[in-house]
């Protein structure tokens, strides 16, 4: 079903579309523990907000009565919860003491049961199961070639290409083969795969998505996770030991599981300065998480001090409310109230807007009163620290506006003085391709109005205030060889886009 974009009658766009960029897929991998299914299980529960449409596992173990090495998986639309709640699929199903696993939130293929990942197949080289999260700017093209060559495809993902050229790559050994198979694509991609005797991990040349290797230390030797974010090893007491590098390929084996010491090989010999996507640490990953390095609450708290020094609010007469829209903007909130409370006015962190997680994600349907009544499901304000204060709202992003203006207007209805809204990002004006599902530039309310004054009496605000890009770049960590995406700000593609990006590769 289609609606009226807000603020141009003639445009149409989707009804289901939520006002937030979508989170991308989150990708967990273990080796060498004998419940290595369960430990992804646990791993991609703790993932789940990186993807709550589909999620599965593949476990690999040794089939003592075929004398071989064989796969098992487990995949299901909806949440981890449901899809493996099955008794005893985590133990007497998913064998063995490798697995991994994937949460999907579709950024290309329809959401189908085909498009569930793990993918799997056996080939010339034994057993290949792979995890990816994030996207290809060359899908289209990169396809077609293999089509005009005979290949079948199952999905309607640009993740099955790996597979294909995987399977295709006249390399003897299999590292060799996935490296020239990564070399054909471009774009994003964090994978996990396992083979008959290993778990393999690779990030691309630029590293636009996160992935990071945990261990966990057993009477016989070390078990090994691979997770799109920390989260994952915490709830399995497995230890943080480093992010994987841009343009590296790890690999974890029986050697790796007795002496420590995992292998890495490059998958370009000349490796970029990184494009890490900064989003991430603005709103998609946990704060109690590390990506690329480094702690996503120090950097939260951070750009909340930058929007208070670039933006402080003063109150004479009274103690300012700073407020977070739960839960991105929550440590961020905290940065601000502190640096406010230094440079301006006295300013008491409030959780002035309580969530309820029971919702389940939020959509917005046709018609204004349906919206609005998502978000009065979504939050309801404490009448008590808003009604006659001044109150700082601090958000990670507007990207429609839609979602936004309802708030507003349920944090009107406590009666405040008034309502400055504080944003820890620069306006988004561009689509991401490289596994962020933003809508089109036509959809954008940043695109609508000439500055950050106009949006802001369109959604119903006092004051507006979005983060500028040098205020961003100063809040995130700074390492020789280490850049940022940041191309829903800026336009500025860091991989190159084929022209035909934006065609539908579903049947």
């Amino acid at each position: 079903m289609y609606k009226s974009h807000p603020n141009n009658p003639k445009i149409k766009i989707k009804a289901i579309e939520i006002d937030k960029a979508k989170p991308n897929c989150a990708v967990v991998g273990v080796y060498g523990h004998p419940n290595a299914a369960l430990m992804t299980y646990y791993g991609l529960h703790a993932l789940q907000h990186r993807g709550q449409e589909a999620s599965g596992i593949t476990s690999v173990y040794f089939d003592t009565e075929k004398n071989k090495k064989r796969f098992a998986y487990k995949k299901g639309m909806g949440l981890v919860l449901d899809v493996f709640s099955e008794n005893g699929v985590l133990i007497d199903v998913l064998k063995g003491d490798m697995a991994v696993g994937h949460n999907r939130y579709s950024t290309t293929g329809s959401s189908s049961a085909a498009n569930i990942q793990p993918f799997n197949m056996i080939y010339s080289s034994g057993i290949l199961c792979l995890a990816h999260n994030g996207n290809l700017t060359n899908a289209k093209t990169i396809r077609t070639k293999l089509i005009n060559e005979g290949s079948i495809f199952q999905t309607t993902t640009d993740s099955e290409l790996f597979l294909h050229l995987i399977a295709k790559s006249k390399e003897k050994s299999v590292i060799e083969k996935i490296r020239s198979a990564l070399k054909e694509t471009r774009g994003a991609y964090s994978l996990v795969m396992l083979t008959d005797n290993e778990l393999i991990a690779a990030r691309d040349p630029m590293g636009i998505r996160p992935l990071s290797i945990g261990r966990l230390k057993l009477d016989d030797g070390y078990a090994y996770m691979l997770a799109s974010e920390s989260a994952a090893f915490d709830i399995n007491n497995f230890e943080y030991i480093r992010t994987i590098m841009h343009n590296e390929i790890v690999v974890i084996d029986e050697e790796t599981r007795k002496t420590g010491k995992i292998k890495s090989y490059k998958i370009v010999n000349e490796t970029p300065i990184s494009a890490h996507c900064i989003f991430e640490y603005v709103y998609f990953s946990r704060p109690d998480s590390k990506i690329f390095g480094h702690s996503v609450d120090k950097v939260r708290r951070k750009l909340g001090k930058s929007l208070a020094e670039e933006s402080p609010l003063f109150d004479s007469e009274d103690k300012i409310r700073a407020i977070p829209v739960p839960d991105s903007g929550n440590t961020a909130t905290i940065g601000y109230a502190r640096v406010n409370s230094k440079i301006a006015s006295p300013t008491l962190f409030e959780l002035g807007l309580i969530r309820s997680h029971y919702v389940g994600r939020t959509f917005i349907s046709p018609g204004q009163n349906n919206r609005e009544f998502k978000v009065k499901a979504k939050f309801n304000p404490v009448k008590g620290v808003i009604e006659n204060r001044n109150i700082v709202l601090v958000d990670d992003s507007i990207v429609r506006g839609t979602t936004s203006k309802a708030l507003i207007r349920l944090v009107r209805s406590a009666k405040p003085k008034s309502i400055h809204l504080k944003i820890t990002s620069p306006q988004v004006k561009h689509p991401c391709y490289y596994g962020m599902d933003f809508p089109s530039e036509e959809e954008l309310i940043a695109n609508y109005y000439p500055n950050e004054e106009e949006i802001g009496k369109a959604i119903g605000v006092d004051s507006l205030h979005y983060l500028s890009e040098k205020k961003l770049m100063e809040s995130v960590p700074q390492e020789e060889g280490i850049g940022y995406c940041t191309a829903c700000f800026t336009g500025i593609y860091p991989v190159e886009i084929e022209d035909n990006i934006n065609d539908s590769i579903d049947d």
